[in-house]
């Protein structure tokens, strides 16, 4: 008999950190083709950040449980699942429904995690990891020789791209706050300062001719100069407007901006490309072949995690009824890597 209570933290709307809920209820059952996951790790991104402000472009009417992504053990299988899935470590991109110490999710949304990896570990890895992964390998291609510029070198995504950039041979320019550029420069990073005047000037300095890709999470005016420092072929993925998550009005207009942007630069007849990055694009059309993608890509990102290409950096772990206190520490821009919520 399973005693276990389910714990969710709950979004009721337009909020300040401490206006999470938590609530209680009865643990879920796996229905046709699902598995219940006992949650062991899911994370704080900007995506919650964006949410709780009613700032992101697709989220789900309030009240709703947060929580982009978990790594945890699987509970319970349901009809049509296989039964040894049970008892074993996994991890699963959900864009909400995380902040739960029990989530249902679809058995085929579900990637083994490897045996060694601890789950917080995994954690930092899971949209963070698949995002990097993707950006720099299905949409720039980086490859060896290249020269690369990561803005917001240190942040979540960032980080992952600096480490697996380098792992595919390329060189970084990395753009970051000035506190964080001895630890740049330790990992072999070219560290700018994305708050000293003309950043774009400063990173030409470095990379005359160009660079191969550019990886921006800024969005709104910015993106021209990253535009601009391509070089003939090369490719710039826009993956963001974190410019814009403190604004007032549409949330969709500064995506749109950006999207018109992107499709005008593309008809542009100088063989470079832009790409505005989503992570979920393409599910709705074909989900096998997303699921697919997203299970060989997050393999990957754990094998480069275990070949210590990639380091999981955890800036703290917290348990789940301290969402609220996870969050102000994930705005507050002081951490360096993963705020993980614990059951």
């Amino acid at each position: 008999m399973n005693t276990e209570g389910l714990v969710e933290v709950v979004l009721p709307g337009k909020v300040e950190p401490e206006g999470l809920q938590i609530r209680l209820g009865a643990v879920p059952t796996a229905g046709p083709g699902q598995v219940v996951i006992r949650m062991e790790a899911t994370g704080v991104s900007f995506a919650e950040q964006q949410m709780r402000r009613g700032r992101y472009y697709d989220q789900p009417p309030f009240p709703f449980v947060p929580g982009y992504d978990l790594v945890g053990t699987v509970l319970a299988t349901g009809e049509g699942v296989d039964p040894g899935l049970a008892g074993t470590r996994v991890a699963a991109l959900l864009k909400v429904g995380g902040w739960a110490s029990h989530v249902l999710v679809d058995a085929a949304d579900v990637v083994p995690v490897p045996a060694g990896i601890g789950a917080a570990e995994a954690e930092t890895l899971v949209v963070n990891g698949i995002t990097a992964w993707q950006m720099l390998h299905r949409k720039a291609r980086v490859r060896a020789g290249d020269t690369v510029v990561v803005h917001g070198a240190n942040g979540g995504v960032g980080s992952v791209l600096v480490q697996l950039a380098q792992a595919a041979g390329a060189r970084v320019i990395g753009t970051a706050s000035e506190r964080h550029h001895d630890a740049l420069r330790e990992r072999g990073v070219a560290p700018v300062d994305y708050r000293a005047g003309d950043v774009a000037a400063r990173i030409r300095e470095l990379a005359p001719r160009g660079v191969a890709a550019v990886f921006d999470h800024v969005g709104g005016r910015g993106i021209v100069d990253s535009w601009r420092l391509l070089a003939p072929g090369g490719t710039l993925v826009s993956y963001g407007s974190a410019s814009t998550r403190d604004d007032e009005g549409s949330k969709q207009w500064p995506v749109l901006k950006l999207l018109g942007r992107v499709w005008m630069w593309n008809a542009l007849p100088n063989r470079r490309r832009a790409y505005f990055f989503n992570v979920w694009a393409g599910r709705a059309l074909a989900k096998n072949r997303f699921r697919a993608r997203l299970r060989t890509d997050l393999t990957q990102v754990f094998a480069a995690l275990q070949r210590g290409e990639v380091s999981a950096q955890i800036a703290a772990q917290l348990p789940l009824t301290r969402a609220a206190d996870a969050m102000r520490l994930a705005e507050s821009g002081t951490v360096v890597g993963k705020v993980v919520l614990n059951p």
